[in-house]
């Protein structure tokens, strides 16, 4: 219980560095910009109450925009995640339910599952950040498009991290 106590605030750290000093600097085509650090409220335990998800959310989404000067909208965006979470969660929950102190991993899940997962809510994050980058709907295929490529390369990146952490023998 303390190990996990002290995960959570360096994993927060090492993601909120990872976005600003490295993936904000990677635009290809001014069009793809990968979003990682959106993985720290993925990993959350599932248990984890909602009111501390979005508190949470907000916290490394206020981090993200201090360094990226971008007033708001990573925290809109973060909360937003915060907030859809959990209904995602109940919405692809296991027959048997999820066990006290789960995290959402390949590990504990298997890997269709954690797809799904993160696919719904990396698409969510991405379609409202855009949206909210652009404030309008003048051109939405535009918008449409840049949410999924940049999805899509956040998600190649979430997988490759989450195959760094990845135990087959500790798979139950």
């Amino acid at each position: 219980m303390i190990k996990q106590f002290f995960i959570y605030p360096i994993q927060f750290i090492v993601l909120v560095l990872i976005q600003v000093l490295v993936l904000n600097n990677i635009q290809f085509s001014g069009y793809i910009n990968p979003y990682l650090y959106i993985l720290f409220v993925l990993w959350l335990p599932i248990d984890t109450p909602k009111w501390l998800v979005l508190i949470l959310s907000m916290c490394i989404g206020i981090a993200v925009d201090i360094f990226s000067d971008t007033l708001g909208m990573h925290t809109s965006a973060s909360i937003f995640l915060g907030y859809c979470r959990p209904y995602i969660l109940k919405a692809i929950s296991p027959r048997d339910g999820y066990d006290v102190n789960q995290k959402p991993s390949i590990q504990d899940f298997g890997f269709t599952w954690f797809l799904i997962y993160t696919t719904l809510c990396v698409l969510l994050h991405h379609l409202f950040l855009f949206f909210v980058e652009v404030f309008r709907f003048s051109e939405p295929f535009s918008t449409i498009g840049r949410s999924f490529a940049s999805a899509f390369f956040t998600l190649i990146l979430i997988f490759i991290t989450q195959f760094f952490f990845y135990n087959a023998e500790g798979r139950k």
